[in-house]
Formats: structure tokens, sequence, C-alpha cells
């Protein structure tokens, strides 16, 4: 995988993801598409790409356990995150809807250029040439991202991973 940068500090909450007040506002999913980090990076909604990647620091995603926070990062075209720690349960919500989470120390800038390759667990920073490691998923969490998420898995396989 390879991306471009958009950079977020600590404690990146489910609503600087989509405002709540905002979410209970626009009940279509590609609707709020256009709401995504609507108060702390405005330009974002209008202006990220197919194949962009975040990378943060600690606790991102904390706060409430809305699910939309994680879609709807996947439906702007976010291809992972990376972070230095996640909330517990946006992990699984990225998870379970086949954004892959990272958790891994990355120096990099906004715009910079990485490359992420999941099964060897290395990031390239193709802009400074530095690189990065991290532990790649257990295979049955790896499968369900593959899979585009839970759902997408068990209405392919008819089974969970783990069963």
């Amino acid at each position: 995988m390879r991306g471009r940068v958009w950079k977020f500090g600590d404690d990146v909450t489910t609503d600087h993801i989509i405002p709540g007040r905002l979410k209970y506002k626009v009940k279509d999913i590609q609707d709020m598409k256009k709401y995504v980090f609507h108060d702390v990076k405005p330009e974002f909604a209008s202006q990220v790409r197919e194949g962009d990647f975040i990378v943060a620091g600690k606790n991102f995603g904390y706060g409430s356990s809305r699910e939309h926070a994680a879609r709807l990062l996947k439906e702007v075209g976010i291809q992972a995150v990376i972070a230095k720690s996640f909330a517990r349960i946006f992990f699984r919500n990225a998870i379970n809807v086949g954004l892959p989470v990272i958790e891994a120390e990355v120096r990099a800038e906004e715009g910079d250029l990485l490359e992420l390759d999941m099964a060897s667990g290395l990031i390239r920073n193709l802009t400074t040439g530095e690189e990065f490691r991290f532990r790649p998923f257990p295979e049955p969490i790896a499968e369900i991202l593959r899979e585009g998420g839970i759902a997408s898995y068990y209405r392919k396989r008819g089974k969970f991973p783990w069963d």
C-alpha cells in the first residue's frame, strides 16, 4: 500500500472524526462523509484521496462506541490508520469494518508519502527514507481485513475465522 499522510496528534476522539451533533442530523452514511474531521481539519473531507493514510499519536478513536467513526474513515478512502495507540472499541470497530489500524510510532509530516507492507510489518516513509516496524496482525484478523470486514468475511465463508 502507498499513500499520502494526514497527520493528527494525541487523543483524537470519535467526535473529532464525526461530530455527534452532525451525525444525528444526517442519516445517510454517504452524506456524512463531508463532515469527517469537520471541526479539526475542515479541508479534510474535500481533499482526502482514496489510498491516504492517517498518522496519529496515542489514544486514537476514544469516546463513543459509534461504529460510524471507523466506517466513515474507510468510506472517504483512508486505507489505514497508523497511531501509537488506539482506544479499544475504535480498534475493534475498525477491524470489523475492514479498516486496518496499525500500532506503530511513525515519524511523518502531513503530505509525506508512506508505503505499508501489512504482511512483513514494515512502514517506509518514502519522503524521508525512514523505516518503522510493527507487529503484523494474527492470521484471523488479517483474513477479516482482506475480506473487507467481518460482515463480508461471514457472508463469503459462512463462519467466523475463529470457528
